[in-house]
């Protein structure tokens, strides 16, 4: 009894740890996240990603990353492109670029598994998307997304992801706009309110495995010691499958990432945790009612391929340049060390931030269309749910 505990105030611990330091990261993430989204148009995004070519792709690309990194809402605004005309690999594209080139996960990672991993998620972000391409038009099933496009959700509803109508001006003229800002705080609550269960999930079960599963357990499973030639492909094979089974948000699995790597799972197998965001059991649910089981097979079955493919490039280039990261077995004590330093002051500075765009939304409720879907239970649960104009945040 006086063991478990010990292991239950280990696991408290280690979770107030890991939120105290990616706290502020969050916070800044979330804040230029909702700045972006509010000052590039969305308006004839679905026109610009007609085709499945490479400026097409460019463009999905760099608009998922300006947006948020939920993979749930992620996948609801690549459902509006697709539904209204944008091609597969760019709808595809953005999914990805949303879930692994945004900059809050980048932070987080930066701070709590170094700058080799922020670079490896970053750049293995673009890898995906150039595998996903050439996978796609290898294999493209033409009458499944003919079914996809036009297939019945329930409900029948679309949802609309516009922003604002389209203001005139410059950048900075808009940003000296009130409106501007009210509407990127609309943003940042929304965003917040889709992912703060995912974030905390995350956490609690990072702690909880970091806490209870003892570093044997992963080593066995992630066949630590064996030959490199059997152990990367094995490794990269396993991480998704491990995230489908324990995954919660983009974010959210990056603690447990930290402890797998402590524990002695190769560079590219975590890396294939990471990337694996998209294919966890209930987005492929979410993907069955709205495109119809065939097609999210196909998706389920090219995302597997194109994460397990780029996280053996990723592993193979980073040994190659010599930037695998030195091993951290200490990563769970290190995150339940507090002291008055910069984190301290930082997250001073960004939970001021955080309240102020709560209370600026508050005052001033929203007259339009959300852009994002309506809640995060509700992009897992109701992919198709109808978003009414005169709803309030």
């Amino acid at each position: 009894m006086e063991m478990l505990l010990t292991d239950l105030e280990h696991a408290v611990m280690l979770i107030i740890g890991m939120v105290w330091q990616v706290g502020w990261s969050l916070v800044l993430g979330f804040a230029i996240s909702a700045l972006l989204q509010t000052l590039v148009s969305k308006q004839g995004m679905q026109k610009a990603l007609g085709r499945n070519g490479p400026k097409e792709i460019i463009l999905a690309t760099l608009a998922g990353a300006a947006s948020s990194s939920c993979s749930y809402a992620s996948a609801a605004v690549s459902r509006t492109l697709f539904k209204r005309g944008a091609a597969l690999v760019p709808s595809l594209a953005f999914l990805f670029a949303s879930t692994n080139l945004v900059i809050e996960l980048g932070v987080v990672l930066l701070l709590l598994m170094g700058w080799q991993f922020m670079v490896g998620e970053w750049i293995g972000g673009v890898v995906l998307i150039i595998i996903l391409a050439v996978l796609v038009k290898l294999t493209y099933p033409k009458k499944l997304v003919e079914e996809a496009r036009t297939f019945p959700e329930a409900g029948g509803h679309n949802h609309d992801h516009g922003g604002m109508a389209e203001a005139p001006g410059s950048v900075w003229q808009k940003l000296g706009r009130r409106d501007t800002w009210v509407h990127a705080s609309h943003s940042f609550v929304m965003d917040w309110q889709m992912l703060w269960k995912d974030i905390v999930l995350g956490f609690v079960i990072a702690g909880v495995l970091g806490a209870f599963v003892p570093d044997g357990v992963w080593q066995f499973l992630f066949v630590k010691g064996a030959n490199p030639w059997i152990q990367v492909p094995a490794n990269a094979l396993l991480g998704p499958i491990v995230a489908m089974l324990s995954f919660v948000c983009s974010i959210g699995n990056v603690p447990l990432a930290a402890i797998l790597w402590g524990s002695g799972v190769s560079f590219g197998g975590v890396l294939a945790f990471l990337f694996a965001d998209l294919i966890v059991l209930p987005l492929l649910d979410v993907y069955r009612r709205t495109y119809g089981w065939k097609m999210a097979a196909y998706i389920g079955g090219v995302f597997y391929a194109t994460m397990v493919l780029a996280a053996l490039i990723m592993d193979l280039a980073f040994n190659g340049l010599g930037w695998i990261p030195a091993r951290n077995p200490h990563a769970a004590a290190a995150m339940e060390h507090f002291s008055v330093n910069y984190t301290f002051f930082l997250n001073i500075l960004f939970g001021l931030v955080a309240v102020a765009a709560v209370i600026l939304a508050k005052r001033n409720p929203m007259r339009m269309a959300p852009r994002h879907c309506c809640g995060h239970s509700a992009a897992k649960a109701k992919a198709a749910e109808p978003v009414h104009a005169h709803h309030h945040h």
